[in-house]
């Protein structure tokens, strides 16, 4: 129940047991905190080979996407290792989904010497012991491609040879790669925060009832606040390996408010799980129509012949982010009912951008 308590940053539920509070959120005001917490912007201090391993739902992704490609960048050695794994799981299953068995992290001979500690040790052996006859892989990226369910070695991250391709968001709740007409309507629906739409599956590291990794999205995409596009379903298949990014037309009653979009894969069977999906929070201004661009992250994913790629748009997914009241005050307990409106036309046009690799 203290996902709940207002104001946010007051941490109520750490009060009432006499807790003492994480600063996590007050340093969110702290330019100095920021600084001395993150490594980007401070890589050239690290002159040593680094090892980077995540997962596609791992709460610390993209950061650790970012700084193998900015140790890359500054002529380091680097290496980096990307599973289907959440921050927690690193089995075959993960969230809804299994990936098979060549998916874990540990026990199988997935990667060169064997499984991923295997290569570790491998690693470490070649940089630490001066006579030890290592010989690693010339390509230091190795992704999983979900979808196809296999391994694949890369030269670089993200891949130069991935292309972008916009597929817009239509008022009709298809997703296409055509452009909108000059004249076409908008799509519009209600935020309250007092009832925002649940976080289910994703990139979390949160109380057990909200596991993390891909989840069936049916309680999401029957309510009446989440925005669906789906495309046709797919006659070739279709590889999304890179950073995911959608961009918005759009405006809100509301003076500050936040957009949420999210990637998703629809089985044959009608089953739709999450692949990614981010947040923007606009703390001013967001009743005057704008261009608001969600950063989803990165994935590799490849939606199989017959599926349908689908997005999300909405304006909560609680309790992973914290509901916006709709007031430009957060420090509040007051929050106010936001009408939200996406639009689709020729001049106005939203889409979201994949990067497809043929």
């Amino acid at each position: 129940g203290g996902y709940w308590d207002l104001p946010v940053r007051q941490g109520a539920m750490l009060e009432r047991h006499q807790l003492p509070g994480l600063g996590a959120i007050r340093a969110l005001d702290d330019p100095d905190s920021i600084n001395w917490c993150q490594v980007a912007g401070q890589h050239d201090r690290v002159a040593i080979p680094s090892f980077h391993t995540g997962g596609w739902y791992d709460i610390f992704l993209q950061g650790t996407l970012e700084n193998f490609a900015t140790m890359t960048r500054l002529g380091r050695d680097a290496r980096l290792v990307v599973g289907p794994w959440s921050h927690s799981e690193f089995g075959d299953k993960v969230g809804d989904l299994s990936f098979g068995l060549a998916s874990r992290r540990l026990g199988v001979a997935s990667y060169p010497y064997g499984d991923l500690n295997a290569f570790q040790l491998a690693w470490f052996r070649q940089h630490l012991e001066t006579d030890a006859d290592i010989q690693l892989p010339e390509s230091k990226v190795r992704i999983f491609v979900m979808g196809r369910n296999v391994w694949r070695d890369e030269s670089e991250w993200p891949p130069a040879r991935a292309r972008v391709q916009r597929h817009y968001l239509r008022a009709d709740g298809s997703l296409r790669p055509d452009e909108p007409s000059a004249h076409e309507d908008g799509t519009e629906f209600v935020y309250d925060p007092a009832d925002p739409v649940p976080t289910v599956g994703g990139h979390l590291v949160m109380a057990g009832a909200f596991p993390p990794g891909p989840k069936e999205q049916g309680v999401v995409e029957a309510r009446q606040d989440v925005c669906v596009f789906t495309s046709a379903p797919l006659e070739q298949e279709l590889e999304v390996t890179g950073r995911v990014r959608v961009i918005l037309n759009c405006v809100s009653s509301a003076p500050s408010t936040d957009w949420v979009a999210r990637l998703c894969d629809v089985h044959p069977n009608g089953q739709s799980f999450n692949i990614c999906d981010g947040i923007v929070r606009v703390r001013e201004g967001a009743d005057g129509a704008g261009i608001h661009e969600i950063d989803l992250w990165s994935t590799s994913n490849v939606f199989l012949p017959g599926h349908r790629i689908r997005v999300h748009v909405t304006s909560s997914s609680f309790p992973r982010w914290d509901r916006n009241l709709n007031t430009g005050d957060q420090d509040s307990s007051r929050f106010e009912v936001a009408r939200q409106r996406i639009q689709h036309d020729a001049d106005h046009p939203s889409y979201i951008e994949l990067p497809v690799i043929d």
